[in-house]
C-alpha cells in the first residue's frame, strides 16, 4: 500500500493544481483512488505575460505620478494663460497676446506661476488615476469573467477610468485650488509662493470654500476628462495594432511600441480637451474675486454658452494634447524600463 502524488501548472493561475493516487495491493486485488485536478478560474492579474502583483501596482503608481506630475509642471506657462483667457477673454485674447500681456504687466517670472502647486497636486492625481486605474481594471474585469471581460472592456476601461478618477480628484482638489488663485489673481492682490499662498486660502477657507469647494466641478471636469483619456488611448493603440502594426505587439521594438503610446496619447488627448472644456472653465471662473460665494450655475450663466465652451479651448488642445501624449509615453517608458510592456494592445491579439 502507498500513495503517490502528482503535480502540474494551470495556465491561467500561478498555482499548482495536484493529483493524489492511492494504490492498495493484496493477494485479491487491487483498489486505485484518484482526486479531480483542482481547477482555478480565470484571473485577469495573471492574464498577461507579466503577473500584476503588488509590486506591478506600486511601480504603477509611481510611474503615475512621474507621467502627471513633470508633464503638468512643464506646461505651467499655457496654463497660465489659458485660465487668464478664460477667466478674462476681454484682456488675454490669444496664447501668444496672453503671453506677452502676462510678462508686460508681472515679468518673465509671472508665467511659471503655481508651479509648485501644480508639480506636488498632479503627483498626487496620477499616482491614484493611473496606479487604481490598473487595479479598478483588474478587479471589475474578474468580477464579469473572461469572455465579458473581451466583450465589454470599452465599459471596463470608462469604469476603472471614472473610479480612479474620483478618488484621484479628492487628492488634487486643494492644490488645483491654489494653483488657479494664484495664476489668476491680480498682481499683487495675492501671494504667488505655494506656502503663503496656501496658508491664504485657509485663512480665507470660508469665503474661498478651500479645500475641496472646487471638488464637484473638478469631478465634473476630470472624470470625462480622463475616461475619454483611457478609453480614448486603449481604442487607439487597439486599432493600431489591428490594422497598421499588425504582428504581435511583442515582435516591435521598444521604440515603436513608444511611438505608437505617444500618438494615441495625443489622440486621446484631443478628445479629452473637448470633453472638459466647460467644467474647466467653470474651474477657472470660481478664482475670480467676482465670482466668489456665486452658486455655479449663476456662474455658468454669467459666463455664457459661447465662452464656456470656446473660451481658451485652442490652447487648452495644443496643451492637453500635447500633456495627454507624453504623460503616456512617460507612463510606459517607466514600465517599459522596469520590463514590464506597454499598456494596452491586448485585445487586438486575441482576435
Amino acid at each position: 500500500m502507498g500513495w503517490s502524488c502528482e503535480s502540474h501548472w494551470n495556465i491561467t493561475h500561478p498555482a499548482p493544481c495536484i493529483t493524489y493516487r492511492h494504490t492498495h495491493t493484496d493477494t485479491h486485488h487491487t483498489v486505485r483512488m484518484e482526486t479531480a485536478p483542482v481547477t482555478r478560474v480565470w484571473n485577469a492579474r495573471y492574464a498577461g505575460s507579466v503577473p500584476h502583483d503588488a509590486a506591478y501596482y506600486s511601480k504603477c503608481l509611481v510611474g503615475g505620478a512621474l507621467a502627471c506630475g513633470l508633464t503638468h509642471t512643464a506646461v505651467t506657462p499655457l496654463d497660465v494663460v489659458k485660465c487668464n483667457m478664460q477667466v478674462d477673454p476681454t484682456k488675454y485674447r490669444g496664447l501668444i497676446s496672453g503671453m506677452k500681456t502676462v510678462v508686460a504687466e508681472e515679468g518673465v517670472r509671472a508665467v511659471w506661476k503655481g508651479w509648485l502647486p501644480t508639480a506636488i497636486g498632479y503627483s498626487v492625481q496620477g499616482m491614484a488615476k493611473f496606479g487604481l486605474n490598473e487595479i479598478f481594471k483588474d478587479g471589475y474585469s474578474n468580477a464579469v469573467g473572461e469572455d465579458n471581460a473581451l466583450r465589454y472592456r470599452g465599459l471596463i476601461w470608462a469604469g476603472s477610468a471614472a473610479s480612479a478618477e474620483m478618488v484621484a480628484d479628492v487628492g488634487l482638489c486643494p492644490f488645483e485650488m491654489v494653483k488657479v488663485k494664484v495664476q489668476t489673481s491680480p498682481a499683487g492682490t495675492f501671494p504667488t509662493k505655494f506656502t503663503p499662498a496656501l496658508n491664504r486660502m485657509w485663512a480665507q477657507r470660508a469665503e474661498t470654500r478651500f479645500p475641496l469647494g472646487s471638488l464637484v466641478p473638478l469631478w465634473s471636469r476630470q472624470i470625462p476628462y480622463t475616461v475619454a483619456k483611457f478609453v480614448g488611448f486603449e481604442y487607439t493603440v487597439e486599432q493600431v495594432y489591428t490594422h497598421i502594426f499588425t504582428q504581435p505587439k511583442e515582435t516591435y521594438s521598444a521604440g515603436t511600441q513608444l511611438g505608437i503610446t505617444f500618438g494615441s496619447g495625443y489622440v486621446a488627448g484631443v478628445f479629452c480637451a473637448i470633453i472638459s472644456q466647460p467644467a474647466d472653465n467653470l474651474v477657472s471662473q470660481m478664482s475670480k474675486e467676482s465670482n466668489r460665494g456665486k452658486a455655479l450655475g449663476q456662474i455658468a450663466r454669467e459666463v455664457g454658452t459661447k465662452n464656456l465652451f470656446l473660451g481658451g479651448l485652442g490652447t487648452r488642445i495644443l496643451m492637453i494634447g500635447t500633456l495627454t501624449g507624453l504623460q503616456w509615453w512617460i507612463y510606459d517608458s517607466f514600465k517599459t524600463a522596469l520590463g514590464m510592456g506597454t499598456t494596452g494592445g491586448g485585445a487586438a491579439a486575441k482576435k
